[in-house]
């Protein structure tokens, strides 16, 4: 069985950028840190979102970015990839978006977390790796990573494992959430099999509802 543990703990401020002529603010730009660093319930103590409508909060405080898919993308854009590059603040094994569900709740160090979404990639993904294709790859391949809500707050850092103390009863993985957001769109039974999470958060939850209608 492989371990589930946080590898790599990655904050950031956000930084003012140029895209494509026009200003941008961006938290994209996460780096490794050392030591044990307090998780409240919106954010890691020294991290940051450029932009707060669509990253940070209660439902998206953490995210996590497994490292399994780091060898898959070093082979795509013939790089390194040093951990962090996908604005990830934990980068951990064992976590795959397949047998990870929406729903799951963990503990890891002092605090204890719980899976609320997919991640969905933005274009600033693109941009910082100046491979404009790239968030649509993210989404095709499944390898989205996914946002963490704090239960608990607490200190963590680097090396901590996570332990899965609750799995959510109706098992939708982050891979069967992303399924139904960008490949079978009109799967009406996959879409109230996933409303029916109540951890799913509010942002996915509006967006399948309106679907449905």
């Amino acid at each position: 069985m492989t371990l589930m543990q946080l590898l790599s703990l990655n904050i950031g401020k956000p930084v003012q950028a140029n895209y494509k002529g026009k200003p941008m603010e961006t938290g994209i730009f996460k780096e490794p840190v050392q030591g044990r660093i307090m998780l409240s319930a919106v954010q890691l103590e020294g991290d940051g979102q450029g932009d707060t409508i669509n990253h940070g909060g209660e439902d998206k405080a953490v995210c996590v970015y497994s490292a399994d898919h780091y060898s898959f993308w070093e082979e795509q854009l013939q790089r390194k990839l040093p951990f962090g590059t996908f604005g990830e603040n934990f980068t951990v094994s064992g976590l795959q978006e397949s047998i990870v569900h929406i729903g799951d709740i963990f503990e890891i160090g002092e605090a204890v977390v719980q899976i609320s979404q997919p991640r969905q990639p933005c274009y600033k993904l693109g941009w910082k790796l100046q491979a404009p294709e790239l968030p649509e790859q993210v989404q095709r391949t499944g390898f989205t990573g996914y946002y963490l809500r704090v239960l608990k707050e607490g200190r963590v850092g680097a090396g901590d494992s996570l332990i899965r103390v609750e799995c959510d009863p109706l098992s939708v993985t982050v891979a069967e959430a992303n399924r139904l957001k960008y490949v079978d769109k009109t799967d009406k039974a996959g879409i109230q099999a996933l409303l029916a999470v109540e951890a799913l958060s509010e942002s996915w939850r509006q967006s399948f509802e309106k679907r449905l209608q």
